[in-house]
C-alpha cells in the first residue's frame, strides 16, 4: 500500500547553511587531503634484501636464486618434503612448491638494498666513494639489461652528526653516477636508517631538494624510506608519537617505514636471545607504526631473523620454520613486507606469502564477487572490505602467488575493477589524488 505514491520532498534548512559549514570545514578538507592522500596503488614488495655494498656484484640476485634452488634440492627436493617441514595441508602442497621455484628461477629478489651502514661499517672514503659509484653502474647497467630486480637502491649512513656527512656523500655519489648512466630508474628506493627526530627527516627532505634542483628533475622525484630502530622513533620525550611526525616531515616524499628489529630491541634492553619479530616490544613500536602510516600513504615493513638456515637438515627445517611462522604472523598483522638476510630464507618467504593468498583466494574472491554484483550472502560486506578483498587479491597478483586468469575467472572482475575497489573515490577523486 503507497507503493506508487511519490512521496513529497520537504527540507527545513536554507542553502546558506550547507554553505556555511562547508566554507568553515574547507580547512579540514585540504588538511586530510594533503595529509591522508591514501594508498599510493603501486606493488610493494613482499621483502627486502640487503647486500653489504663490498659484497654486491652484477651476479648478486641470480645467485641468490640460485642458492635459494640448491637450498631446496638439498634440504627440500620435492613439494611433499617441503610440505612437511612447514605444515602445509595437501591441497596447498603442490601448488606452493611450484610457484616458490618458478619465483626463484623468475624473480628471486622483489626488492635489493646496498647496504653502506651496518652491513658495510666504517671504511677509507676511498673505498666508499668506490663502492657507491660501482652500485651506481651496476644498478643503471641491471636496468638497462633487464635483470635488476623491481626495486633496487642504497641503504646510507644515517643522518648523526658522527656519520653524516659520509653518508651525504655516498648518497650524492650514487644518486650523480645513477644521472650519469642514463637517470633514476623507475624502481629506485632510498633507505635513512637510525632516525630518531623529525628534523632529521627535514634534513633528508633538503638534501633531495637540492640534489633534484641541481639535476633539473621533477620536485619530488626522489623518496626514501625512514627506518624505525630507536625508541626516541615511536615515542618522543613530550609523550607524543615521533614516527607520526616524521612522517609528515617528509612532505609525501616518505615511502616507508622500516622496522629495525635488533637495534630497536637493544635500544629497550630486550637480551640478545629474545630480540625478535614477535616480540612485545616490537608488537608495540610495529603497531605504532601501523597507525602513524595509515591512510598517508606509507606503508610498513616488518624486520628480519637473523637466525639463518644453514648447516645440517634438521637446523635448516628449525630455521625455515621460524622464519614461515614469523612470516605468516606478519601478514596476518597487515605488515605486507619484511626483510630477508640471507638466500636461505627466499623459500620460506615466498612459501608464507603463496599460502597466505592461495589460502583466502576462493574466499575472497566469492565475497567480492557477491559485493560486486549486490547479492546477499552469509557476510553483508561494506565498501572497506570490498576494498580490502580487492587489495588481497591485487597483493597475490603482485607477488606470483596468484594469476590474473584465475582471480578473473572467480572474480568476474579485471584488474581495473579490482583497483577500482581498492582505491574508492573519495571527495570527488581517487584515493590516490589522481
Amino acid at each position: 500500500m503507497g507503493q506508487g505514491r511519490q512521496e513529497k520532498v520537504a527540507t527545513s534548512l536554507a542553502g546558506a547553511v550547507s554553505e556555511e559549514i562547508s566554507a568553515s570545514l574547507a580547512p579540514v578538507d585540504a588538511e586530510l587531503e594533503r595529509r591522508y592522500p591514501g594508498d599510493p596503488g603501486t606493488r610493494q614488495p613482499v621483502h627486502t634484501v640487503y647486500v653489504p655494498g663490498d659484497a654486491f656484484t652484477a651476479g648478486t640476485i641470480r645467485s641468490w636464486g640460485d642458492q635459494a634452488l640448491a637450498a631446496l634440492d638439498e634440504h627440500a627436493p620435492d613439494a611433499a618434503a617441503f610440505a612437511a617441514v612447514l605444515g602445509l595441508p595437501d591441497s596447498l602442497a603442490g601448488p606452493v612448491h611450484s610457484r616458490v621455484r618458478a619465483k626463484l628461477e623468475r624473480e628471486p629478489v622483489e626488492d635489493l638494498r646496498v647496504d653502506f651502514e651496518d652491513g658495510y661499517g666504517s671504511r677509507p672514503d676511498a673505498e666508499e666513494d668506490e663502492t657507491a659509484a660501482r652500485a651506481a653502474r651496476l644498478i643503471a647497467e641491471a636496468y638497462a639489461e633487464g635483470t635488476a630486480a623491481p626495486y633496487m637502491g642504497i641503504r646510507m649512513k644515517c643522518m648523526e652528526a658522527a656519520v653524516r656527512d659520509r653518508g651525504i656523500r655516498t648518497l650524492d655519489i650514487f644518486l650523480t653516477g645513477l644521472m650519469a648512466a642514463g637517470g633514476l630508474p623507475p624502481g629506485l628506493v632510498l633507505t635513512l636508517p637510525k632516525v630518531t627526530y623529525p628534523e632529521q627527516v627535514t634534513a633528508m627532505v633538503r638534501l633531495l631538494e637540492a640534489f633534484e634542483e641541481t639535476h633539473g628533475l621533477q620536485p619530488g622525484r626522489i623518496g626514501f624510506e625512514i627506518q624505525i630502530e630507536t625508541s626516541q622513533a615511536v615515542l618522543a620525550t613530550d609523550g607524543t608519537a615521533t614516527v607520526a611526525r616524521m612522517v609528515q616531515a617528509a612532505e609525501g616524499r616518505a615511502t616507508g617505514l622500516h622496522y629495525g628489529t635488533f637495534d630497536y630491541s637493544a635500544c629497550l634492553g630486550v637480551s640478545a636471545a629474545y630480540q625478535a619479530g614477535d616480540h612485545p616490544a616490537a608488537d608495540h613500536a610495529k603497531a605504532v607504526m601501523q597507525v602513524a602510516a595509515a591512510g598517508t600513504g606509507v606503508r610498513v615493513s616488518d624486520g628480519s631473523t637473523n637466525v639463518l638456515p644453514v648447516g645440517p637438515t634438521v637446523k635448516v627445517h628449525d630455521a625455515w620454520r621460524l622464519h614461515y611462522g614469523l612470516t605468516r604472523r606478519a601478514l596476518a598483522r597487515a605488515y605486507y613486507q619484511g626483510w630477508d638476510m640471507h638466500p636461505g630464507h627466499l623459500p620460506t618467504r615466498y612459501a608464507a606469502v603463496f599460502a597466505f593468498y592461495r589460502e583466502g583466494l576462493e574466499q575472497a574472491a566469492a565475497r567480492l564477487a557477491r559485493y560486486a554484483d549486490r547479492v546477499g550472502g552469509d557476510v553483508m560486506d561494506e565498501p572497506a572490505t570490498a576494498k580490502a578483498l580487492s587489495g588481497y587479491l591485487l597483493r597475490g597478483l603482485d607477488c606470483g602467488a596468484l594469476d590474473s586468469a584465475e582471480v578473473a575467472r572467480l572474480t568476474g572482475l579485471s584488474r581495473a575493477r579490482l583497483e577500482g575497489f581498492a582505491m574508492p573515490r573519495r571527495g570527488g577523486r581517487t584515493a590516490r589524488g589522481k
